[in-house]
């Protein structure tokens, strides 16, 4: 399988493409910043949760990768924005009880593009490539376990377009 550049419209069904490009803003501080807002829906709330705001460093993987397994968070969405300015790669499945590994979908970021998972969107936990990079993590704090993890049927490769 080979990933396609990371598109709002094409991410759609998975979540939100975090990103500034082409999108409205305001300037503020006396016109010294400039705000963009709303750039995805945050979902924490359910069960008694609440934000969380971290950062992860993620070591890079090689290329092409084996996609063995997939995760998802059924109180939340889960948002990642580099904060290296490094593409990155985004596995993503639809929906469901048990996605097929022939479902799969691949994107790559520009490095300048973030993604917010959709509540129990299954997709691949973080893939940096290159270098070791960092991400800002928006995602849920609470009582109970947020995380499933799944084999797929079978072993996926993923390789840049």
């Amino acid at each position: 399988m080979r990933a396609s550049p990371l598109s709002s419209d094409a991410f759609a069904p998975f979540g939100d493409v975090i990103e500034t490009e082409g999108r409205e803003s305001r300037w503020i501080n006396d016109n010294t910043c400039r705000r963009f807002d709303e750039l995805a829906r945050i979902d924490v709330a359910e069960d008694g949760g609440w934000p969380v705001l971290s950062v992860f460093e993620a070591n890079p993987r090689s290329l092409p990768l084996k996609i063995r397994t997939l995760e998802r968070h059924p109180l939340s969405s889960q948002a990642f924005f580099p904060l290296s300015s490094r593409p990155f790669l985004v596995v993503v499945a639809e929906n469901g009880p048990s996605p097929s590994a022939g479902l799969l979908r691949a994107f790559v970021s520009s490095g300048n593009q973030g993604v917010n998972y959709r509540r129990n969107t299954w997709h691949h936990p973080l893939i940096a490539l290159g270098e070791m990079s960092r991400f800002l993590v928006i995602d849920c704090g609470g009582p109970r376990e947020n995380c499933e993890e799944l084999a797929l049927d079978a072993e996926v490769l993923v390789q840049l377009a």
